[in-house]
Order: C-alpha cells, then structure tokens, then sequence
C-alpha cells in the first residue's frame, strides 16, 4: 500500500536540535529511498528554531533555506489540504515530542509513535520512575530537588541530573558532599528541577527496545554500553571538524548487542514488559538499565523514540532480529491502522 507520508523535523528550541532531528530524518529517507519495496510518497515539515515552518524538497541546509518560510497558521493550512496518511515525528526538542504531536492530533493526521501525554511524562524523570517503580520495577533512591531547596547528602554517592533534560546534559557523579551543590547547580542550568538518584554500582548499562506486533510485545536484542561511571555527552555526540552532528553512541568499541544467551536478556526483557505496561506505550518503547554487579536491572529513564534510521536504537536492535527498517516501519503502519 503507498501512503503519502509527513516527516516531521527541526527544533523551534534551537540549532542543535535542529541538526539532532536532521540527522535521524536524512538516515529514514535515505533508506527509504534505496529500498524498491517502499513505495510512499513522501514530503518533509520542517520547524525553525523560532516556530517558523516550511516545507522543503529535502533536508540538505540549502534544501531546508530554499523552502519559503510559513507562520503556523499558514502551516496548518499546508497540512490539512495535503491529504497525508501519516506523519513520522523526527524531532527531539521537547515541544517537538509533545506540543507538535498534540496539533496533529488535533488537526487529525495519525502518526507513529506515542502521543504527548506519554512524552511529557517520560521526558520527566522523576514521574517516569515513579510509575514504574509501582510496577514493581526497581529503580534507585532518589529525590527532587528544585531551585532554594536544601540537598542532604545522606545517599552519597549520587548521580545528579537535570530532571528533563537529554544526552546527559548536566549530568555529574558525585561522591564527595563538598561537591554535591555544584552538581545540583549545574543540572538546574538545564532544568527547573534536579535529580539526585543513589550511585548504583556498575556492573553493565543496557538498552532495551520492544515493539508492539499484531498487539503483542517483542523485546529485541539488548544494546550494551561502554562505561566507566556514567555516560556523559561526549559518550553520545560530537561534531566533525566541518561542524556536522554524529553520532558517537554508534561506533563499535561504544556500542554492541548483547547475544540472546547471555543470562542478562530475560531478566531485562521481564523489566522492560513492565515498563511498557504500566506507561501505556504504543507502537514501541525503549528503556535505559543499570546493571548491578548481582546483575539486578534498575530503570534509568524510558527515551520513547523511534525515528526509522538504520543509526536509531530501536532500528539497530530490530536488524539484529532480522528486522530491517523498511519491515520496522510497516509493522508500526500495521499497528496503527
């Protein structure tokens, strides 16, 4: 079946979530393009920092300046007269994963993915824990702490972390109480709020994805992480000498997937199912685990995107299943119809 298909990407927020969410939507449509199964039509939205939309041929930069730039009003317009089936969400800013899904529920154009409410709570660490963790799931110790609070340093070590904040941005290991308020100083420059979880001790850190097919959860081959304490930002992304966004997750010596046998999976695959229940995920989720050196699994955070490139978590889990993403993409199209 050809649909005609919205990828959805920018930032209203600012340049680097504009390139984060360029990079994601230029590896979908290439791989849709080079796969003579995919016979979509397909048109790109993308959103400036500002809020500024338009609707270019493509997601070079001059693709992307060529393309007149529209108010929402005009955009709203572009989209309810474009006939389209479905929009793919590529953007990672946070009103892109909440406010942007919630006008095409509104204007009535389905999508993949879940919706706003669930991303607003997931982009929020502390609500995230706590729904899981009365699913019975184990998560750290932790408190809120927020702009004039004091912060006890009774559950040193701690990792503190901005509480809706992304790629570990303001995120600090602390062991010593004598640094602890710097930490929280730090994560509140990306946040209202500050999260200071109990320091488990590594054993391994995992991801976890699951797809919903035919109405039924698939776990997939966990991804394993290279890391000493904690992951940091330049654990994740860097930029080229020309500027370029990549992704330092993807190399080899950063990233791997975990064999089937190893005695870790079914116990992180039992947790993630409970993750994704009690949240109420669509079409697919992802979680983040620590492993302790018992080999308990303990939430870190659920990251609920999927964007359909070959270098996405979910898409590179999936292929080591045997799923490729033009298969990937149809079982979430399935989903939703």
């Amino acid at each position: 079946m050809s649909l005609s298909v919205l990828v959805l990407a920018g930032s209203p927020v600012d340049v680097f979530h504009g390139d984060l969410s360029r990079v994601y939507a230029s590896g979908f449509l290439t791989a849709m393009a080079a796969d003579s199964r995919v016979t979509h039509r397909f048109q790109v939205a993308w959103v400036d920092p500002g809020g500024r939309w338009r609707f270019p041929d493509g997601l070079e930069p001059a693709d992307i300046a060529a393309a007149p730039a529209l108010s929402l009003a005009d955009a709203v317009g572009v989209l309810t007269r474009g006939g389209f089936d479905v929009m793919v969400p590529q953007m990672f800013c946070l009103p892109g994963m909440t406010t942007y899904r919630g006008l095409f529920d509104l204007i009535g154009i389905p999508y993949v993915g879940n919706g706003p409410d669930l991303m607003s709570l997931t982009a929020d660490k502390s609500r995230a824990r706590a729904v899981v963790a009365a699913a019975e799931v184990a998560v750290p110790d932790g408190v809120v702490v927020r702009p004039g609070d004091p912060v006890e340093p009774g559950m040193l070590p701690a990792v503190v972390k901005p509480v809706d904040a992304d790629n570990s941005v303001g995120v600090t290991l602390v062991r010593e109480a004598a640094d602890l308020d710097r930490a929280v100083a730090e994560a509140l420059e990306h946040s209202n709020a500050a999260l200071v979880e109990s320091y488990i001790p590594l054993g391994r850190e995992v991801r976890c994805g699951i797809l919903v097919r035919d109405g039924e959860l698939v776990c997939l081959p966990l991804e394993e992480y290279a890391v000493d304490d904690i992951r940091t930002p330049a654990d994740k992304l860097d930029r080229t000498d020309d500027g370029d966004l990549y992704l330092v997750a993807k190399e080899q010596t950063r990233a791997w997937i975990v064999p089937l046998d190893d005695p870790l999976t079914e116990r992180v695959w039992a947790a993630a199912r409970r993750c994704h229940e009690a949240l109420g995920c669509r079409h697919y989720s992802l979680f983040d685990f620590r492993i302790d050196p018992d080999g308990v699994p303990w939430f870190l955070e659920a990251s609920l995107y999927c964007s359909y490139s070959p270098s996405s978590v979910v898409a590179v889990m999936a292929a080591a299943a045997g799923i490729d993403v033009v298969d990937l993409f149809d079982i979430a199209l399935k989903e939703l119809s």
